[in-house]
């Protein structure tokens, strides 16, 4: 079975916190989840991170933006991962670490 655009951008996502060491989980929405969180969620080095998935240029949902901004002023780490930017996953949270 082949991938989806964005299961492979989610792939690309997952091999890089691999190889970071990070501890990540994907939430499920849905039911008694909330809708809008973000794809991937972790921790590393004590930093709280959010990873929102998109295949392509595809944009996120006032919903999603919204739980990233939250995120965000709460002093975690907010991404919004593309196919374009895939390959800059480790590079980024490093920034904020």
């Amino acid at each position: 079975m082949a991938l989806t655009p964005e299961a492979k951008v989610k792939q690309r996502v997952v091999k890089q916190l691999k190889n970071m060491g990070a501890y990540y989980f994907f939430p499920v929405t849905g039911g008694f989840g909330n809708s809008g969180i973000p794809d991937i969620v972790g921790c590393i080095r004590g930093r709280f991170f959010a990873i929102e998935c998109k295949a392509g240029k595809n944009t996120t949902t006032r919903l999603q933006d919204s739980h990233l901004e939250e995120i965000r002023k709460q002093g975690g780490v907010a991404l919004l991962i593309n196919g374009d930017n895939a390959h800059l996953v480790e590079e980024l949270l490093k920034d904020f670490l």
